[in-house]
């Protein structure tokens, strides 16, 4: 979850803009909600690895509204693994930095002043280190993208890659994000201390099993008394994480500049919608971040299913139809009616049904939420982003439900054509043959094998880390390769009409339609 920072430009601003910074930060009440309590006194408790743009509208966002009712036992400090922009950007402005959450009729600006302190690791690795091993450090949390956790996807066990190789014959030295963690609670271990907490925020199902696999793990190849110490005493709650950012632009950097008067290196845009739910299950204390918003729930599961489902799954399937229409953002996309009434279909008639219902949440009202969130203009999330890491977003999100519904024999065309549209789009040109820009760490293999096949999946269908089995069930490959036909013959939005029609009206939703859990797989 990282962002390229905003480059220079030559705009000039409508109105004199203020160097964001703590001794601007009273004369800037008038243009921004700034923090009104005293961050002298924040605790350095939470480490957040690989600092990105979700992370501050998110995560710190949340800590930031504790410390003004009170509480500033929670102070974050960034920690940087592979880039210098982000410490290069916070630091002339004393880690301060502006959200600013774009509704569709209004906007709402808001400086954070939570993050007390950015350390990039391989410019300082003993820092980080002594900072995690810090008694006062009692949470530790990650946004570090689902590939950084190198879990096998048939063993389901850490499988180190030469970074981690490295840290394990150099232990004392590490460059990863698991060698500094292990590393630095052996050195609590030793010193008697209590560990901290690991909570994953990556946007991945089960992040919290992910990151004890991978941490436990990589210690079991190191020493497996530290190892048995780990999985015994540190926990490793999941969670879930809901907002909408955008990577911000230049444009929109210095938009802010003249249309607020802050002159922000890097500031967050993002939605209004924010949600958050974690596992109550912590090792050396909390935040009381219920008191802002975030649910604590005993069982995450349902409440990832919900997101990645609906919101992760709907965003692959309009980042690749849409591109292939000629569509740039979320707000084109769904105000074409086409297109709006797939994604409505999509979710209702197909999604929702192979779904337990989360306690407390009303999936039809999620949504109708996601609908609108998708169709703000003030956000325009670009499709080119939501497009990239298919080969991870796909199985993750996409193939799931299609494969429960082959498995229940339900509905799946649309499913299915948001199939095709990925391997269409594989080909790396849209409909009317312009380039796209295919990012994936698999595009050179993938891409070959989508160009030589052409509307026949399988070629594609055959790598099976990908697909599964998909492959052998050849009435669905007859399907999948009916929809790459009609998207190269038709076109897409016939395509969606096509499909629109022969599916029917939405059945309407009531509680006995949901899934039990135990007809949706983990």
């Amino acid at each position: 979850m990282t962002d390229a920072a905003p480059t220079p430009s030559t705009r000039q601003p409508d109105r004199p803009a203020e160097p964001l910074n703590a001794a601007t930060l009273p004369g800037l009440a008038d243009r921004a909600q700034v923090p009104t309590y005293d961050r002298a006194a924040l605790t350095p408790a939470v480490v957040h690895i690989s600092v990105g743009g979700f992370t501050r509208a998110h995560q710190l966002v949340y800590l930031d509204e504790l410390a003004e009712r009170g509480c500033t036992d929670w102070g974050v400090v960034g920690v940087g693994l592979h880039s210098t922009s982000m410490r290069d950007a916070l630091a002339p402005q004393d880690h301060l930095y502006t959200v600013v959450e774009r509704g569709e009729d209004a906007e709402r600006a808001r400086v954070v002043g939570a993050m007390v302190d950015y350390v990039y690791a391989p410019d300082a690795p003993e820092r980080v280190l002594d900072l995690l091993a810090d008694e006062r450090t009692r949470v530790v949390t990650m946004t570090v993208t689902g590939t950084a956790y190198r879990i096998d996807p048939h063993s389901g066990a850490f499988e180190p890659d030469d970074e981690a190789r490295a840290d394990l014959e150099h232990p004392q030295q590490p460059c990863s994000v698991f060698g500094y963690l292990v590393e630095a609670l052996d050195r609590r271990r030793r010193a008697g201390l209590p560990p901290f907490t690991v909570l994953s925020c990556d946007n991945m199902q089960s992040n919290g099993t992910a990151a004890r696999t991978a941490v436990v793990g990589f210690a079991r190849l190191r020493d497996e008394v530290l190892a048995r110490w780990i999985a015994d005493e540190v926990a490793f709650p999941s969670s879930m994480v809901d907002r909408i950012t955008p990577a911000t632009s230049t444009d929109e950097r210095d938009a802010i500049a003249a249309d607020l008067g802050i002159d922000d290196n890097w500031p967050v845009i993002t939605e209004p919608f924010s949600q958050w739910f974690v596992e109550d299950r912590f090792c050396n204390g909390r935040p009381a971040l219920e008191t802002v918003g975030v649910r604590f729930v005993a069982d995450i599961g349902h409440y990832e299913l919900m997101k990645t489902r609906l919101l992760n799954a709907s965003h692959c399937a309009i980042g690749f139809l849409g591109q292939l229409a000629g569509w740039e953002t979320t707000d084109q996309v769904v105000s074409d009616p086409v297109f709006h009434d797939y994604l409505d279909h999509l979710m209702l008639g197909e999604v929702i049904p192979l779904l337990p219902r989360p306690d407390g949440v009303d999936l039809t009202e999620y949504e109708s939420a996601l609908l609108r969130r998708f169709a703000n203009p003030a956000i325009g999330d670009q499709l080119g982003r939501l497009s990239r890491r298919g080969s991870t977003k796909v199985p993750n999100y996409l193939l799931p439900s299609l494969c429960s519904a082959l498995q229940e024999d339900r509905p799946h065309a649309l499913l299915t054509l948001a199939v095709a549209g990925w391997l269409r789009y594989l080909r790396g040109t849209d409909e009317a043959g312009r380039p796209l820009d295919v990012q994936d760490q698999l595009a050179d293999r993938l891409q070959e094998l989508a160009r030589s096949g052409g509307t026949d999946p399988r070629p594609l269908l055959g790598e099976r880390s990908v697909f599964g089995d998909l492959v052998d069930d050849e009435a669905f490959v007859g399907r999948l390769e009916e929809a790459l036909r009609q998207l190269e013959d038709d076109g897409v939005r016939a395509t969606l009409a096509d499909h629109l029609a022969a599916a029917g009206p939405v059945p309407a939703q009531d509680d006995e339609d949901a899934a039990t859990e135990e007809q949706v797989p983990a």
